[in-house]
């Protein structure tokens, strides 16, 4: 196999790459000059190096804690729970939510062998344990795995905060501004039904 068909290949690996734009990212690389090719691969050689897991919230950092757990004008009582830590990245890309972030690290998916325990659900308790936390937002995709863990995480800290009710509350889902009803999944109507509210 030859240079270029072994950078292709590792390209299309990444998610959302396929065969045809890997074969153009590598096109574009030999384009420019080595001196640039050889600064992107630098980049890329110290990724790992320089960017860790946050140890409080779990979102990819180059300081530890991340800005946002480190950042005393945040919102202590408030807590969103995201799958991945570039869930993180999209809410604050918003500027909308101004609390705190939690990165379970996946989703509950029995058939894959994920349960609770492969998440970061522990450490979740315990910084609910520890701190003043009064809602938890959950902020899962509205996937059947998404609202499993949903329903699993509403369950666990009804249970352990007995004398401390913390809220839990989920992202809103259903039709999008400027949706248009004829085009709307039935899946998503369904949700706006049942997630409506009044005026």
């Amino acid at each position: 196999m030859s240079a270029f068909d072994e950078l292709t290949e590792s390209f299309s690996r990444l998610p959302g790459i396929g065969k045809k734009s890997a074969v153009r990212i590598v096109n574009h690389i030999l384009k420019q000059d080595a001196a640039e090719a050889m600064h992107f691969a630098q980049r890329l050689s110290v990724l790992h190096e320089k960017i860790k897991p946050c140890s409080v919230c779990g979102t990819w950092t180059e300081t530890d804690p991340c800005p946002v757990c480190s950042d005393p004008l945040r919102d202590q009582t408030i807590l969103c729970v995201v799958e991945q830590p570039q869930d993180v990245g999209t809410i604050e890309a918003y500027k909308e939510f101004r609390g705190l972030y939690h990165v379970l690290g996946g989703l509950i998916k029995p058939l894959e062998g994920i349960g609770p325990d492969q998440l970061s659900f522990g450490s979740l308790i315990d910084r609910l344990k520890s701190g003043n936390i009064q809602e938890v937002i959950i902020a899962t995709n509205p996937t059947v795995e998404g609202d499993t863990t949903a329903l699993f995480l509403n369950k666990i800290i009804s249970e352990q905060f007995t004398d401390r009710p913390i809220k839990v509350t989920r992202l809103a889902t259903g039709i999008p501004v400027g949706g248009d009803l004829e085009y709307i999944d039935k899946r998503t109507l369904s949700l706006s039904f049942r997630g409506r509210t009044s005026f």
